[in-house]
């Protein structure tokens, strides 16, 4: 970090501009313009903290808004948005994909290492995880049924490079 050395006219100047309220932004672009400096707001905010003129918090703020943008924001007139305006139409339930196979809903203890682990339950607050339990497909967390359930959308490639992927994990 490069060390900036203030000089007593800048520190003073820094002082004066503080006290009548000036951003840092402001009180840098000022004292840049009259001393030919090339001052940013953090610097200006730096200095300021360390001659003591500020407490952390000030330092946070936004920079004020100039009169100019204010008289600009002022004259245009805001348009009611119509997305606020809408009413939200409560969704249809969808029917989830499911595959026909009657789990033995074992809880995660009840589990061995070769059973299925495609979770049920757990939709209501409170509601009991449970997992199918049925022989897990070779490679997989899951069995058969849901391996296929469970598997997304991509072209072969995709899918048949996790499938080397989990054989190179199995024979590590």
């Amino acid at each position: 970090m490069e060390q900036i050395n203030w000089s007593r006219e800048h520190c003073d100047a820094l002082r004066e501009l503080h006290a009548k309220g000036l951003s840092f932004a402001e009180i840098a672009g000022t004292i840049n313009a009259r001393f030919k400096t090339d001052y940013s707001r953090n610097a200006a905010i730096g200095r300021a903290k360390r001659m003591g003129l500020v407490d952390p918090e000030r330092a946070k703020l936004p920079p004020k808004a100039t009169t100019r943008r204010i008289q600009e924001t002022q004259g245009r007139r805001v348009p009611s948005s119509p997305r606020s305006e809408q009413v939200l139409e409560p969704a249809k339930p969808f029917k989830l994909r499911c595959v026909e196979i009657d789990p033995r809903h074992l809880s995660l203890i009840d589990l061995e290492p070769g059973d299925c682990r495609y979770p049920y339950g757990g939709d209501d607050e409170g509601e009991a995880i449970t997992f199918c339990g049925h022989p897990r497909r070779r490679g997989s967390s899951y069995c058969t049924a849901h391996f296929h359930l469970s598997r997304g959308p991509g072209t072969v490639s995709e899918r048949m490079a996790i499938i080397v992927a989990l054989r190179l994990i199995e024979a590590a």
